[in-house]
């Protein structure tokens, strides 16, 4: 990890993770109180809250997810190579939906101590990114100022024209990252399992001169809990890989500089913090042997 005082151009980047002071563990548990579980028609979906970044947005949620909002709902936006978007439904038993709006979560200031792992310096849209706990950040060393990034498989509350008015509705980006989206929607969390399933969700959009996507074929969530109201026997226990890592920065530096035999013309030693992947693990849940 490195501090926002070495944030001096790509020249330094390469000197940084010679001298980076990292973890050496390379899996972190995902907590079971910042983890949802998603089913759709087609298989099971994980996605992981980052409350440190967005925490007036995972909480509300969080209280929509336990309300049952979301229960049975479709994802009625669906654009291909975009996003996929769900909500709340407007009436539940009788009730009609109603939550508080929420400000904008998009951006926070930092102080110069903070610590993060860098990928890129410059960035086309960020003077430098990076990644902290498991999520890409955009970052402006000028203004002190960072923000999570529109990578695929992020989770974000969708809203109107004003800034400040996203209640519950909420997409998640299925394409190429719309990084123009940076700093001005909140993203609160990413897909970490089951991906291929938001992939494989109906595209409602489509292009012109087809016939319209009758509703009823549009794909229902048809259930969604916090994992830590699943029952233990039931629930997806993951772990991440550990983006403060001695071996994370190794996998950085290897995706930038290309030295693989394949690579017989080398790229520019450059790279998108939307083209890195952070692995995901199934937890080992058996105790330990002791030794004999």
């Amino acid at each position: 990890m490195i501090t926002i005082k070495n944030l001096i151009g790509l020249g330094a980047l390469f000197l940084a993770f010679c001298s980076l002071s990292v973890h050496a563990e390379k899996w972190r548990p995902v907590e079971a109180e910042n983890a949802v579980l998603i089913t759709l028609p087609h298989g099971k979906v994980v996605i992981e809250l980052t409350p440190d970044f967005a925490p007036k947005h995972v909480a509300q949620f969080k209280q929509l997810i336990k309300q049952g909002y979301y229960q049975g709902t479709n994802f009625y936006r669906v654009i291909d190579g975009f996003v996929a978007q769900a909500g709340p439904s407007e009436d539940k038993k009788g009730k009609q939906f109603s939550a508080p709006v929420l400000a904008m979560e998009s951006e926070w200031q930092f102080d110069k101590s903070w610590r993060f792992t860098q990928v890129q310096s410059p960035d086309l849209f960020a003077s430098v990114t990076g990644f902290k706990g498991g999520f890409a950040l955009g970052l402006d060393d000028k203004t002190n100022t960072a923000w999570l990034t529109h990578c695929p498989g992020v989770i974000a509350m969708a809203r109107g024209n004003e800034a400040d008015s996203a209640d519950g509705h909420f997409y998640i980006t299925i394409g190429q990252a719309p990084r123009y989206l940076d700093r001005i929607m909140t993203i609160f969390g990413r897909v970490i399992y089951g991906m291929e399933h938001i992939q494989a969700i109906r595209r409602t959009a489509v292009i012109e001169g087809q016939q319209a996507v009758d509703p009823a074929q549009f794909t229902e969530l048809s259930n969604i809990q916090l994992m830590s109201d699943v029952p233990p026997a039931k629930r997806i226990n993951l772990e991440i890989e550990d983006t403060e890592s001695e071996s994370f920065a190794d996998k950085l530096n290897e995706r930038r500089l290309r030295k693989h035999a394949f690579f017989y013309k080398k790229p520019p030693p450059v790279l998108d913090v939307c083209q890195v992947p952070v692995a995901t693990r199934i937890a080992n849940t058996k105790p330990a042997q002791q030794p004999k």
